[in-house]
């Protein structure tokens, strides 16, 4: 089996892409190749060089230039991308040279709860006001609306009467280190 050449797309602080490049730093059949950012500021940066994985920062207007973002991708002999809290919409020419091979991770339970706007903590204050006694996440392949490709994985958590927002976000963020890189894991073994 050829090796497979992962890249990761993350907006903000990156803890989930830490732990992805943690569990393939000495994998035999994947690595993480590269960590692409649309945030200069984003702490997943520092992360991706505390594993010596290259990053690249990019703008808006870079993104939705196929030549650009596939030029880095082929560099990096990508072969699957990974969302880790990547917040802009992924544009159709990486859906098209990507087939089933970009993968999300959602804190809530799709269907409920997804579509623009619903990250970090607008989703878990929008469940706790909704009275929902559990959340947990949702692992998806990606196409072209958000939070809407075949769902590969879902794990729950109850919610307790009395928890906050950020304790919801506490609870669903353990589920997610523990399950994402597993997940990703088999489905590029698929």
């Amino acid at each position: 089996m050829a090796k497979s050449h992962i890249a990761i797309l993350a907006s903000g602080s990156g803890t989930n892409a830490e732990e992805i490049m943690k569990f393939f730093r000495d994998h035999p059949n994947a690595d993480v190749s590269v960590l692409l950012s649309n945030n200069p500021k984003a702490f997943a940066l520092q992360r991706a060089e505390k594993y010596n994985v290259p990053t690249h920062v990019f703008n808006r207007e870079q993104f939705s230039s196929p030549m650009h973002i596939l030029e880095i991708l082929s560099k990096h002999e990508v072969t699957h991308l990974v969302l880790a809290g990547f917040l802009w919409l992924i544009p159709d020419y990486l859906i098209k040279s990507f087939p089933k091979k970009i993968i999300n991770i959602h804190p809530a339970l799709l269907p409920k709860f997804g579509g623009k706007g619903m990250y970090g903590t607008n989703i878990h204050e929008a469940i706790r006001a909704s009275g929902e006694k559990e959340t947990g996440i949702t692992i998806h392949e990606v196409n072209e609306h958000y939070d809407d490709g075949e769902i590969l994985f879902q794990a729950k958590c109850p919610i307790e009467k009395d928890e906050t927002p950020d304790q919801i976000a506490d609870k669903v963020h353990q589920l997610e280190y523990q399950h994402y890189p597993r997940v990703i894991e088999s489905w590029i073994k698929g």
